[in-house]
């Protein structure tokens, strides 16, 4: 219980400061992260990369939590546009977004099912009835493309559900509540409940349809490249456009996480089943240092190829000029040299801090020693903020808030690559974004 002698304390103490009065009047009219903010500090992450990576324009994904899909297609457009020789190229992020939901909600009906059984307060189920939302990993993008292609962003544009998706998604989220309940009582009263689960599953399709519009079986697509000549093609299949015009084996790629915490060792091959994920489907990780992960991102940027990764974009970061550095934007001289400092492991372990935004880093510098300073990323906030669209880190930044990664097998060491064919760590699903 607050005494008045602490109250008296902490009045003192407050007044005793003599810059406290005029941080009070800064902060009565201006926005928190503007005064935090420090422009000649920032300027120091100017100038170019000694490693780059070309791309080609940037994307928008407005109102919706689809940071992670836009993070791999503008990894694909890149192969499409470099083989038909184009300027500029979009895929379709309406598209994939479409399938995701739907698989998502087959992987919540299904797991409803597996745990009818429990009783409603059993971690598991707390977990499926939390719903789920536009955001994800890698791996689920990798079986979505796998399965359903991609198309052009002509063959299925944008909406405004899909680029304003909050609302869908609340709705969504309470059909498939409702739906997880029926369930759970169909099958505790002995009765087959997979004739109505894809009654259900077929409900959300036609919802999807409405709001983001059907997903073409069949797509017809022509472009002209940088030479002017027009290239038409006629009932192409999502499939067979990926297989003809990208071609990648996604399966061929890892996420390499740097979780220090201490329910997850380092030098670690771990998996989870999420909510987000394909029925049947996991998420597979290996844990390394900082410092592996750090050089396997240059090793992949030194040979030309972009770097998915994901990161705390809340951190320390300048939306306006598209800085992310703990020394530019600086909170505690703000609040009179209160510390808020806080370790890699006790911000994910406390979930201060985890991976909510993904993007691709697309250059780093290097400095006299061969050793990063900055890295250049390239977002999906759209152009109006950061350079144009695209954005910067100091190393510092990169060490305390990058926590994942998306690297080919190609470029892990021995070592690492004989993680991989370890048997894998099973984690709750609960316990991903913090461990």
């Amino acid at each position: 219980m607050l005494t008045q002698s602490q109250l008296d304390l902490f009045r003192r103490k407050y007044r005793e400061d003599l810059s406290a009065p005029a941080l009070c009047g800064a902060l009565a009219r201006t926005d928190i992260r503007d005064l935090a903010f420090r422009p000649m500090q920032a300027a120091k992450l100017s100038g170019e990369f000694s490693v780059e990576v070309k791309t080609r324009g940037i994307t928008f994904q407005q109102n919706s939590g689809r940071c992670w899909m836009f993070a791999v297609l503008n990894m694909l457009r890149e192969k499409v546009a470099e083989r038909l020789n184009l300027e500029e190229f979009k895929l379709s992020g309406n598209y994939m977004s479409f399938w995701d939901r739907l698989e998502k909600a087959n992987n919540v009906l299904e797991m409803a099912i597996e745990t009818a059984t429990k009783p409603m307060l059993d971690r598991s189920v707390e977990y499926i009835l939390s719903g789920f939302h536009d955001g994800g990993y890698w791996d689920m993008a990798a079986d979505l493309v796998s399965k359903y292609g991609v198309v052009p962003e002509s063959a299925m544009p944008e909406t405004y559900q899909s680029t304003h998706t909050s609302a869908f998604m609340k709705l969504l989220n309470r059909k498939l509540r409702a739906d997880v309940l029926e369930l759970r009582a169909l099958v505790c009263a002995g009765q087959d409940p997979e004739p109505r689960r894809t009654e259900m599953l077929s409900e959300i399709y036609k919802m999807e349809c409405i709001a983001f519009g059907e997903p073409p079986a069949t797509f017809d697509f022509s472009c002209r490249d940088r030479d002017g000549q027009l290239h038409v093609w006629h009932d192409l299949t999502p499939k067979q456009f990926y297989m003809e015009q990208i071609g990648i084996d996604l399966s061929q790629y890892i996420t390499i996480t740097n979780h220090p915490t201490s329910g997850l060792p380092m030098n670690c091959h771990y998996r989870f089943h999420y909510i987000g994920s394909m029925a049947g489907s996991w998420v597979r990780n290996l844990n390394l240092t900082q410092k592996e992960l750090q050089d396997l991102c240059i090793r992949q940027l030194r040979d030309g190829e972009c770097v998915w990764f994901g990161c705390d974009s809340g951190a320390h970061g300048d939306r306006k000029t598209g800085v992310w550095d703990p020394d530019s934007v600086n909170y505690s001289d703000l609040f009179g040299g209160v510390s808020l400092d806080m370790s890699k492991r006790d911000r994910l372990e406390s979930h201060e801090s985890y991976a909510d935004h993904a993007m691709i880093l697309v250059g780093v510098n290097l400095d006299a020693d061969g050793n990063p300073d900055r890295w250049k990323i390239e977002n999906s906030w759209g152009e109006e903020v950061g350079r144009k669209g695209y954005f910067v880190c100091s190393q510092k930044y990169f060490e305390e808030y990058v926590y994942e990664a998306i690297i080919h097998r190609k470029y892990l060491t021995d070592a690492q690559a004989a993680l991989l064919d370890t048997d894998p760590m099973e984690i709750p699903a609960w316990y991903s974004d913090w461990m």
